[in-house]
């Protein structure tokens, strides 16, 4: 079997926001919005990759704008940095009002996956190039944040 070349294509999730998913305020619970970023995430570098990932950290998120029972929230996740066995995975959230669909930009952020074999323990990914300048950008953020968060990470316990 030939090794398939990473794919960047952005993964789009749409979700409705039924009653089920909201406050008493009648918005999308948060914690609801950062379990769709963490699938479309997790896709996204899975797309890339061709391997299997789980979640590492996220970047600060600040929600912006609530989204609505009834209304679409949409969520494009696209891979932004790599390291030796992680993809930064640059996540919007939109809002999209049924009638109207237009995007109203809601909230966003920076997840990082790393890639899992089938015992658990980490694998190799494909190294991003950036294609253009915002691209290189945007990578740099990402590495930058992934920097910060390796060197807060407390020791291994199983290390020396």
């Amino acid at each position: 079997m030939t090794e398939q070349p990473p794919d960047r294509t952005p993964v789009v999730l749409l979700e409705e926001v039924f009653p089920g998913d909201t406050n008493p305020y009648g918005t999308a619970f948060g914690g609801r919005i950062l379990a769709l970023m963490d699938r479309a995430a997790g896709l996204a570098a899975s797309r890339y990759a061709h391997q299997l990932f789980v979640t590492a950290s996220l970047d600060a998120v600040d929600f912006h704008v609530p989204i609505h029972q009834g209304e679409i929230a949409e969520v494009v996740a696209r891979v932004i940095y790599t390291s030796r066995h992680t993809c930064g995975i640059q996540v919007e959230v939109s809002s999209l009002e049924k009638t109207r669909w237009e995007r109203r930009p809601c909230c966003g952020g920076i997840m990082f996956m790393v890639a899992i074999g089938p015992d658990g323990s980490p694998r190799s990914v494909p190294p991003l190039e950036p294609a253009s300048e915002a691209d290189r950008v945007l990578w740099e953020e990402a590495a930058g944040v992934h920097r910060r968060r390796l060197e807060r990470r407390p020791p291994r316990r199983d290390a020396p």
